[in-house]
């Protein structure tokens, strides 16, 4: 049975692992350990599982990824979603899956051939369900899209789900694992042996197996073993549009406009939508993040190009009906998460580094506890934290990332 608490203060205490951070990475990778067979501690600052990057995403999980390292993680992933009650043996648990997928949508013929080479890649990968959806089809599948637009890539086994559930259900369904809730790491204890404790603001806990899974925090948690990671933190927002207005396509899919980075989809009681500033400047790990005032406009503006619903629907907003909020992705130089153990400090394991936690989280998890009990050599882990001076790291051409 697991645990959710919030102690006060503890004598030391002693596990097998000790996960730091409780987003939905954490949850999976505690999960994956406890049912590994080893007593597991979670610590996590806030409250509350699921209460910082992973309640500000936008919940999606996809399979179109043209990198085999990221193929491998994402496929098993979304397996795990679709039978997420025999994953965690709770069979009421309800993650509110939604699968009307990805579209990856362009109106701008020079880019045909990217998504030509995508579809090209998603069949050698062996995606099932990738399509490539071009004229008369595009429109007749998904009428509500612009009559300029061209062509579009899309997998109906993508999609959301409600992340706190998901999170939780992991949570509910460790073995032998307790999650203290505000609870704070200010240290990591080592000696000649590598990781030796975990110091948190409550109290010790003597352990030689540390999963940093600290999200926007990963960086600053490891160095406080003397590694100084690849990671930096960059602000993302995201609006939510309260709107039932009846030109809404409530059916419609995750939607992205590949020529300008908007993307929305529908969402109980209107929509959510945003885009990816390729120009928002690095910022420091924070859990309070300011918001611009104009980001729902302009991510309006954005969506409505290839989606002109949306003129209508800007048409009858109020103020009150709209809100953006604020989060963190993590970025690697690979644009690739770590998934692993760490070679410069024995006993720090990683899995941090991500932009798409929530669509991953399952199996990364799986995989932390493979390669801490030797079910999988980290010489096969393309993710390896080693990949860096291996010089084996690439940046890949996965849309939208």
């Amino acid at each position: 049975m697991s645990e959710i608490i919030i102690p006060t203060s503890f004598d030391t205490q002693t596990a097998d692992a000790v996960v730091i951070g409780g987003g939905i990475v954490g949850a999976s990778t505690a999960f994956w350990l406890s049912k590994a067979g080893m007593k597991v501690i979670l610590v996590e600052k806030k409250e509350g599982l699921s209460s910082l990057t992973t309640a500000a995403s936008v919940e999606c999980f996809r399979t179109q990824f043209t990198e085999a390292a990221m193929a491998e993680i994402a496929l098993p992933s979304v397996d795990m979603f679709e039978n997420f009650e025999e994953v965690v043996g709770i069979s009421d648990i309800d993650i509110g899956i939604t699968q009307r997928g990805y579209l990856f949508v362009t109106d701008d013929p020079s880019m045909i051939p990217d998504l030509e080479k995508a579809k090209q890649r998603y069949d050698e990968l062996e995606i099932p369900g990738s399509e490539l959806i071009t004229g008369s089809d595009l429109h007749k599948r998904f009428p509500f899209l612009a009559k300029d637009a061209l062509a579009a890539t899309f997998n109906a086994r993508d999609g959301w789900l409600s992340t706190h559930e998901t999170t939780y259900g992991f949570a509910k369904g460790a073995t032998d694992a307790r999650f203290f809730m505000k609870t704070e790491v200010v240290g990591l204890g080592t000696d000649e042996q590598g990781i030796s404790s975990v110091e948190t603001d409550k109290g010790t806990i003597s352990t030689r197996l540390v999963v940093n899974c600290a999200g926007p925090y990963a960086k600053p948690v490891a160095q406080m073993a003397g590694v100084d990671l690849p990671l930096r933190t960059v602000r993302r927002q995201k609006a939510y549009i309260r709107t039932s207005h009846p030109d809404l396509p409530t059916d419609a899919p995750f939607t992205v406009d590949l020529v300008n980075h908007g993307y929305w989809r529908p969402e109980a009681g209107g929509l959510l939508c945003a885009w990816v500033d390729p120009d928002e400047p690095d910022s420091p790990p924070s859990d309070e993040l300011p918001t611009d005032w104009d980001f729902a406009a302009e991510s309006i503006h954005r969506a409505s190009r290839l989606n002109p619903f949306f003129e209508q629907v800007a048409d009858e907003l109020k103020g009150e009906d709209i809100n953006v909020s604020a989060g963190q992705y993590v970025y690697t130089p690979d644009d690739k998460p770590i998934i692993g153990p760490c070679d410069e400090m024995p006993g720090l394991y990683l899995n941090c580094g991500y932009w798409c936690g929530v669509m991953m989280s399952p199996e990364a998890g799986k995989r932390v506890a493979d390669l801490a009990v030797g079910k999988m050599h980290n010489q096969d882990n393309a993710l390896r934290y080693s990949r860096f001076k291996e010089g084996i790291a690439q940046k890949g051409d996965t849309f939208l990332k």
